[in-house]
């Protein structure tokens, strides 16, 4: 049994969330909330929203242990990008690229 939450076009870029989500990929659901808490990474809070969501989404199921849940995938893909320009010197203009992501999160219980 699987559980699935996603998050879409989080104002982030994916690397950076990846670096958090490195933290709690294989944990389970306890576990990882109380690493989030204490991350202080702003990566951290937009994926503890992600992580509450799918044990919510859980939770919905009759035949669900939450207690037993363990984040068994979680990924952050890229996102749109928005492309601007920053003026230099010389009038040149050097690109800025803000990225965003989407950030997907399965649970599934542990045996």
């Amino acid at each position: 049994m699987e559980t699935t939450a996603r998050a879409k076009y989080i104002k982030m870029s994916p690397r950076k969330v990846r670096r958090v989500m490195e933290l709690i990929r294989g944990k389970d659901v306890n576990a990882s909330l109380a690493t989030l808490r204490f991350t202080p990474k702003a990566a951290a809070r937009a994926l503890e929203k992600v992580v509450r969501s799918a044990v919510a989404n859980a939770a919905q199921r009759p035949d669900v242990d939450v207690d037993k849940l363990v984040v068994w995938q979680c990924h952050a893909d890229d996102g749109p990008q928005m492309r601007r320009w920053r003026p230099r010197a010389m009038g040149r203009a050097c690109p800025v690229i803000r990225r965003s992501c989407h950030i997907t999160v399965v649970l599934r219980e542990r045996e």
